[in-house]
């Protein structure tokens, strides 16, 4: 076989597989600008040189025009049509704009380095992954098929922080540097809860048939939670202002006002005489 029929059986073979995939996605870079530049719009605290504004009915019209676009491939699969989705996102903005207000309010008030309000919402990885869950979850109650998912998954990369659209979060949700947190699609988080580095809030299994069912924890309010602790299982409940120790593995409910730690173990070495 030369190389042109090589070439030309791939691209038919390509052209096959086209017609297996059931959705057609925006791509990943205009679901980024979109996230971007909402987030500049809400918080002019940073500005692309590029794109900067100072016209706000000109820029709320043009994020309008953005969010249709990215939903426009999904028109097959979507309950209303792109733009009708659209105002229904943009009119719950006032309320997402709110409780992005407590989120930032928490952290700037808790953590000691932070410097204000300002770099919180300019530089704190937290703050953005949480910012950007918001806006995910609010198109996913509109029941928007998978571009809630491609927003938190570029908020993941950007921050490794991964939180799936589909938990529910309460205000003032307070991140702390950040790097490795995993927060699952059935998580329920209360209000004033605070995480740390590493925390997993994961399932105890990952079998298909448990997709409809509540497989992650609930957290109330008022806790604590230090890095590296896994908290699992759809059932594990932990009660409001309890505090969970770094490097805990948890998969059963605890108490409210319950502290949990793991215990180090400490041995003190005999120094060898030579």
């Amino acid at each position: 076989m030369t190389t042109s029929d090589q070439t030309n059986d791939l691209l038919e073979y390509l052209r096959q597989q086209r017609d297996l995939f059931r959705y057609r996605l925006p791509s990943r870079p205009d679901a980024g600008r979109f996230i971007d530049q909402l987030m500049r719009f809400l918080f002019p605290v940073t500005q692309d040189c590029q794109s900067a504004t100072q016209d706000v009915s000109r820029t709320y019209a043009q994020l309008n025009d953005q969010l249709v676009c990215l939903m426009r491939p999904l028109s097959g699969h979507l309950h209303q049509a792109p733009e009708e989705l659209s105002m229904l996102f943009f009119e719950q903005l006032r309320s997402i704009y709110d409780d992005l207000l407590y989120d930032a309010r928490a952290i700037a008030d808790n953590d000691p380095a932070s410097k204000g309000f300002e770099e919180v919402i300019a530089v704190y990885p937290g703050f953005y992954a949480i910012a950007v869950y918001r806006f995910a979850h609010a198109l996913l109650r509109l029941n928007v098929p998978l571009l809630p998912r491609m927003l938190t998954e570029y908020a993941h990369g950007q921050t490794g922080i991964d939180i799936h659209p589909g938990a529910r979060i309460g205000r003032s949700f307070f991140i702390d540097h950040g790097t490795g947190v995993v927060i699952g699609e059935t998580t329920v988080i209360g209000e004033n809860v605070k995480v740390y580095q590493g925390v997993t809030l994961g399932a105890t299994h990952v079998a298909k048939n448990m997709a409809q069912k509540k497989r992650h924890p609930t957290i109330e309010d008022n806790v604590v939670i230090y890095a590296n602790a896994t908290i699992l299982g759809g059932k594990t409940v932990v009660g409001h202002d309890s505090v969970i120790g770094g490097n805990v593995w948890l998969t059963s409910s605890v108490e409210p006002y319950s502290l949990v730690y793991h215990q180090s173990q400490i041995e003190v070495r005999t120094k060898e005489v030579e």
